[in-house]
């Protein structure tokens, strides 16, 4: 694990393989999707508000999200999949505090032959939940706590024994609220001749 919470203000960037998979991972409203925006141009970006979206503008609005959330769910890791399977740079989308999600990004990853790096904002839940109010989407706070957890027992875990810790995840790199503006680029290595 490569944790950069605390380091002083020096530009940073990430670069990895032509056919890496990065999933950008913390708490919601932590600027995950800001990030993803910022290097959009570099890979193609799966995030899962492209699939709510989708199914929003589908059913009526009378009926709440969570009754079909689990369909939401699964076209989301259908088209995750593919994408997985298509080759060539990868962003992910995720919150990353759901150990079973990350399993299964690990299992599909490797049976599609790719190596699966996570890159996650460390910025505090007092920053995330502004981050929601800006945003004007706010989690639950029984949502907002379960991602707590589960993140904070992810960082616990790599930070025991690195990414050998979590079967299938090659690099782990952290940062917090200092250090995600000073992302400045993400690369990744030219197509394989």
């Amino acid at each position: 694990m490569l944790d950069l919470r605390g380091s002083a203000g020096r530009d940073v960037w990430l670069s990895y393989p032509f056919d890496a998979a990065v999933v950008v991972c913390g708490l919601p409203g932590s600027g995950k999707s800001t990030l993803l925006r910022a290097w959009a141009a570099s890979a193609t970006v799966v995030d899962p508000r492209v699939t709510r979206t989708s199914f929003e503008a589908r059913m009526p609005a009378w009926l709440p999200y969570a009754s079909y959330r689990p369909w939401a769910r699964l076209r989301h890791m259908h088209w995750l999949r593919g994408e997985l399977r298509r080759g060539g740079p990868l962003l992910i989308h995720d919150c990353g505090s759901r150990g079973w999600m990350r399993g299964w990004l690990a299992r599909t990853a490797r049976r599609a032959g790719r190596p699966l790096h996570m890159v996650v904002l460390d910025v505090g839940a007092h920053e995330a939940l502004s981050g929601q109010r800006a945003r004007r989407r706010l989690a639950s706070r029984r949502v907002f706590a379960l991602h707590q957890r589960g993140l904070a027992r992810f960082l616990r875990q790599v930070g025991r024994g690195g990414p050998a810790e979590v079967p299938g995840i090659r690099s782990v790199v952290v940062f917090d609220r200092g250090q995600r503006d000073r992302i400045t680029a993400v690369r990744f290595g030219s197509r394989p001749s």
